[in-house]
């Protein structure tokens, strides 16, 4: 589907500067668990060499160009199936887990296997509260932490996606489909969870991340594509409903004083 936005860029020329991506938290419930996304930067102690993978400009350039989201918990899960079949994630820390089992459900869930994309793959979700929005037409690709080398490799593959912050914002989720459910899942707090990158219409332009203040007009629009996914199958089918009730600016960058 083509989108055409007529989203007005304050106090700069349109296309002029730095391509500026707002991100934010849809709650404030538990915020301190949740670090600030990163700029991917990968130096390496040799730079002295001018032959140096570290110096090398092509390097630099895809490496700027991602953004970094850790995992916010320390989780051990393993997969199997009850005395009736049903397909079940197990706490595999037990009582040492730092999440409670209660909470451990708020956050994970395993999607009914009639979703699943392979019957011997289980996919399940990790809700996550991290929201990006643009005032301009940007597009937000969500990857693997490809760059970020893992002595215990997941025995699966994540789901990405892309789609327009600029007039679809919603909460991001990590979604995994568990190609070896015999193998346990581990991840651990701190580390690479997955990695965003952002496309304007001139790709070119740099990109600056800015924490974005959660305005009243931002929270409303939030509010109307809130829960949509539930109802239709296709929400792309929605940007063109959804770009008519956008207002002009949505992204405040946070001042902190």
């Amino acid at each position: 589907m083509n989108i055409t936005m007529t989203f007005e860029r304050p106090e700069e020329g349109p296309g002029s500067g730095p391509l500026t991506v707002g991100w934010f938290l849809t709650q404030d419930k538990g915020a301190v668990l949740y670090d600030p996304p990163e700029r991917v930067a990968i130096r390496p102690p040799n730079r002295a060499h001018a032959k140096s993978a570290s110096r090398c400009p092509a390097v630099i350039q895809l490496e700027s160009r991602y953004f970094m989201v850790k995992c916010p918990f320390d989780l051990h899960i393993g997969f199997q199936r009850d005395d009736k079949g049903r397909a079940v994630l197990v706490n595999r820390a037990g009582a040492a887990s730092p999440v409670r089992p209660a909470k451990l459900n708020e956050v994970l869930t395993l999607v009914n296997e009639a979703e699943w994309r392979f019957p011997d793959r289980p996919t399940l979700q990790l809700q996550l509260p991290y929201c990006f929005i643009a005032d301009e037409p940007v597009y937000l690709s969500q990857l693997s932490a490809f760059a970020h080398y893992r002595p215990d490799p997941l025995p699966g593959t994540i789901f990405g996606g892309r789609f327009p912050v600029s007039v679809w914002p919603r909460p991001l989720m990590w979604a995994f489909e568990w190609h070896e459910p015999q193998k346990d899942l581990i991840l651990r707090r701190g580390e690479p969870l997955f990695y965003v990158q952002f496309e304007g219409m001139d790709p070119s332009r740099p990109v600056q991340l800015v924490e974005a203040e959660k305005t009243p007009e931002l929270m409303a629009y939030l509010e109307k594509l809130s829960g949509v996914v539930n109802y239709v199958n296709q929400t792309f089918s929605l940007f063109k409903a959804a770009e008519e009730l956008r207002p002009k600016r949505l992204l405040v960058p946070l001042s902190r004083q």
